[in-house]
């Protein structure tokens, strides 16, 4: 992998799948006791809305069980089960202090009984075909370097006639708001997380990774090239943001 600045990680386009892993695992590791503080603060509390959102277009009706792919510190999870207290949640993930730091809030929440976190790969998850009405990963996917694997087992652990859902931010196509935002991904916020993060290089990152996500006609044509019914895109905060939603097909 080539060595990486101070500051900087080299850019997800230019280095190989088990590179972006790396870079994944030591970025969640290294910034995980101030990702929920720094998320709501760099997003103006927008993320809050955007997951809100989200799990609004939840649906359950066979098994009431929701799986939450990269699901670090477990906010989707804690804002389903609030939602839909006839539900259970697995959320997973590949970095342990994630993980732990989610498990604490949940038991602060009171929602052990019903929230299980588990370590595991969204390339290949260790549960069952059909197992999940629901499944779905919140900026997560640009994180996992092979989308296509972890789509492909997303839909083959939920239900048939089960939803997935992705919400993922995405570089505007708006020609005014585009420079605006360039500019905040790659100076504002970064000089920003340096004020709080020991590893300001993850956000300059994080900037390169939503910059070369897809576009989200682009996206949702790979999840029907998949097998994805019925996909739907939700732009949100002027196309910054975008939730995809798709079907199971029933057979």
């Amino acid at each position: 992998m080539k060595k990486r600045s101070k500051d900087r990680y080299p850019s997800v386009s230019t280095i190989t799948q088990t590179e972006h892993i790396k870079i994944v695992k030591e970025i969640f590791s290294t910034i995980t006791k101030r990702y929920d503080f720094l998320n709501h603060f760099l997003s103006m509390r927008r993320d809050i809305a955007w997951r809100r959102f989200a799990v609004k277009k939840m649906r359950f009706s066979q098994t009431f069980r929701l799986l939450d792919v990269a699901c670090g510190t477990a906010d989707i999870a804690l804002m389903a089960a609030a939602k839909y207290p006839e539900i259970h949640v697995t959320g997973l993930d590949f970095v342990q202090t994630m993980l732990e730091t989610g498990q604490r809030k949940i038991g602060g929440k009171g929602l052990s009984a019903r929230v299980k976190l588990v370590r595991g790969d969204a390339v290949s998850l260790p549960f069952d075909d059909g197992t999940f009405d629901v499944t779905s990963v919140a900026f997560g996917i640009r994180n996992i370097p092979d989308r296509t694997s972890a789509l492909k087992e997303m839909l083959r652990v939920t239900v048939p006639g089960g939803q997935i859902i992705v919400l993922e931010m995405t570089f505007s196509r708006n020609s005014i708001f585009r420079k605006l935002y360039h500019t905040y991904l790659n100076r504002i916020l970064p000089n920003l997380a340096k004020r709080f993060s020991a590893n300001a290089g993850a956000y300059f990152y994080l900037a390169d990774s939503i910059m070369n996500f897809p576009a989200p006609d682009e996206f949702a044509q790979i999840m029907e090239e998949i097998g994805f019914e019925q996909v739907k895109k939700y732009r949100l905060t002027m196309g910054i943001t975008y939730l995809h939603t798709g079907i199971k097909p029933e057979k």
